[in-house]
């Protein structure tokens, strides 16, 4: 049977509001839209009420009063935000609600803009932001990222088309992508998250010490040692919140991925796709590694946000996460580039730079930061995915004694 398009919207908004944030009859929740998806975020608004939602709230986000601001406001007033923004991101927590938000953004929207300015603003917001970022990291406050289209974002993605087009084709990857065209996509999902437990159980269970990328061809040969205790995650969580339930923080998802040990990371690793960063295309990272920290910075383009990027705090220039995505997950083998992070890190393996997620150490979520840290973990302000992996990647995982085990060959899983 054919599905129309409101039909899809309607099972999409479904997904995301039963399987992604789990929401439960009396819970409140908060949805964050850019004003562009206002049709997504009304059939979130009545599939929340569907599901028993006491209270919806959205907070309305806009691209272009944001551009206005990087161009037309003076120097030194970046610093400056709408702390109510955050206050209701940190409101709906304490009262036991639900955050959903649609993330979608012009990818070069920023690109012309003084990094300095975007970086001294982004700086200022996850400074603020830090106690609501510090309950998403310890699994305190069920979450979601989805995405929906833009004409400007999309006509990047299908560039070969008018934006009409452009922007039914980037629907139509959305829901493939998501399961939201099939039959069940709730029940796809079910099967989806059995099948990302028991990979991610077999690598914890493993407990290997150290993870080795070596992609001849591109250029990466990188030692990631594991946090002490790490735990791997992927697919659903289980919330430690006064709301206890489970969720999936982000639709799509093919990863599964742990916490690095901040001091242990050596090598060479090189980007294999482009990272969209606060609407500045980043493209041909190279870092270099010593004893856990980045000490050689280049990229082909974007080159000063990235390494604005690293300067932020004591934690930046360390890893937060390190992630294995197949190379034949069904995003990569849409040969699409989404210029958008929650898509294209579950195209390929990839690291983030920064926090570390408290539950990806046992225990770690009821640990002080300095027990955090004396088991390996990371603290930041940021927390920024980048894509390594490719068809050419192997992955090693390394025992407490020393010895080689294949985990990935080619890019794909061999466990």
């Amino acid at each position: 049977m054919v599905q129309n398009f409101d039909e899809k919207l309607k099972k999409y908004a479904e997904l995301a509001v039963r399987t992604g944030v789990g929401l439960r009859p009396g819970q409140r929740l908060l949805i964050e839209a850019p004003v562009e998806t206002a049709p997504l975020a009304r059939a979130l608004v009545e599939a929340a009420y569907d599901a028993g939602a006491s209270f919806v709230d959205v907070r309305w986000d806009d691209d272009a009063v944001n551009l206005l601001r990087y161009q037309k406001a003076p120097e030194g007033s970046f610093d400056q935000l709408s702390k109510w923004r955050v206050d209701a991101e940190m409101e709906t927590v304490d009262e036991g609600g639900a955050v959903l938000a649609i993330r979608s953004t012009d990818p070069g929207l920023l690109g012309g803009v003084d990094a300095a300015r975007v970086t001294q603003q982004s700086r200022a917001l996850s400074t603020y932001r830090k106690p609501y970022s510090k309950k998403v990291m310890t699994n305190s406050v069920n979450w979601n990222l989805i995405t929906a289209p833009l004409p400007e974002w999309s006509s990047q993605i299908f560039p070969d088309v008018s934006a009409e087009e452009a922007v039914e084709q980037h629907w139509d990857a959305i829901f493939a992508a998501t399961r939201a065209d099939q039959p069940d996509p709730i029940q796809a999902w079910e099967d989806h998250l059995a099948a990302l437990k028991t990979r991610r159980d077999y690598l914890t269970d493993k407990g290997y010490a150290a993870l080795h990328f070596k992609d001849a061809a591109g250029g990466t040969d990188l030692t990631v040692g594991l946090a002490d205790d790490h735990v791997w995650g992927g697919g659903a969580s289980d919330s430690t919140g006064a709301e206890q339930g489970r969720f999936v923080p982000n639709i799509p998802t093919e990863e599964v991925w742990t916490a690095p040990h901040r001091e242990w990371v050596d090598g060479v690793v090189v980007s294999t796709k482009p990272l969209s960063y606060n609407g500045v295309l980043i493209s041909g990272i190279r870092m270099r590694f010593e004893n856990g920290q980045a000490v050689e910075v280049s990229a082909e383009q974007g080159e000063a946000t990235i390494k604005e990027l690293i300067a932020t705090d004591g934690g930046s220039a360390h890893l937060g996460e390190v992630a294995l995505v197949p190379h034949s997950s069904p995003i990569s083998q849409s040969g699409l580039f989404f210029f958008h992070t929650l898509y294209d890190e579950n195209a390929a393996s990839h690291i983030a730079l920064g926090a570390a997620y408290r539950f990806n150490v046992a225990g770690g979520t009821e640990m002080s930061d300095e027990e955090f840290m004396a088991h390996g973990g990371n603290d930041s302000i940021v927390h920024v995915d980048w894509m390594i992996g490719s068809a050419t990647m192997d992955v090693d995982g390394i025992t407490k004694e020393g010895q080689r085990e294949p985990v990935m060959r080619a890019g794909e899983f061999v466990i």
